[in-house]
């Protein structure tokens, strides 16, 4: 069982993001902030849920949460700014798109940019303990596989529409193949013999 909340003085919103290790799109993230005592019996941290049963609660999601909003920051600034500070980017988009802004975020992870004054807190595998980051995760994941289906109807051979830009045998043999697309992190080891070239 999830808890609903970190603290409960404050308006409270949690963060998370989806397609930190991808090697090709967008890395996406949510906040939510959630009814007191908002509970559901399939919310979970979306890696340990089915595509139906996100998809599910991205439904209920949308429905129930006080306030929600979804960012992305494409790979071009990925490769510009490195991928941690491209998440918190995202998650601080996220955060400014929300219709009320929170006084309290709690962040899935160990690190955390502040964003302007808001006190937060940071927690290790947050996803799998509080329900507004459980409620984030599965937000980010499911905007994010919607975007990547799209993208593997430009670039069908690298199997996006079913391993959404992680570094699968499949996305890699496609590499080798195709070589890689403007939907690349360049900044990204795309392949593991990229460091064994002779020169």
């Amino acid at each position: 069982m999830l808890l609903s909340h970190y603290q409960d003085e404050l308006l409270e919103a949690g963060c998370d993001e989806a397609g930190r290790g991808c090697l090709a799109g967008p890395v996406f993230a949510a906040a939510v902030i959630l009814p007191a005592g908002f509970s559901h019996p399939l919310l979970n941290d979306s890696k340990q849920l089915t595509a139906a049963d996100r998809d599910l609660l991205r439904g209920v999601i949308e429905k129930e949460a006080l306030h929600y909003a979804v960012a992305s920051v494409d790979n071009v600034e990925i490769d510009k700014i490195n991928i941690l500070k491209a998440s918190f980017r995202a998650m601080h988009l996220a955060l400014e798109q929300l219709s009320r802004q929170p006084e309290f975020i709690i962040i899935d992870g160990n690190r955390f940019y502040a964003y302007g004054k808001v006190p937060f807190a940071c927690i290790v595998q947050g996803d799998g303990k509080y329900a507004s980051i459980a409620a984030a995760s599965i937000l980010a994941k499911t905007y994010r596989d919607e975007y990547m289906q799209q993208l593997h109807l430009e670039y069908p051979h690298f199997g996006w529409n079913e391993n959404k830009g992680y570094p699968t045998r499949q996305h890699r043999d496609a590499l080798r193949e195709f070589g890689d697309t403007p939907y690349h992190r360049k900044s990204f080891r795309l392949l593991p013999e990229q460091l064994e070239l002779d020169l």
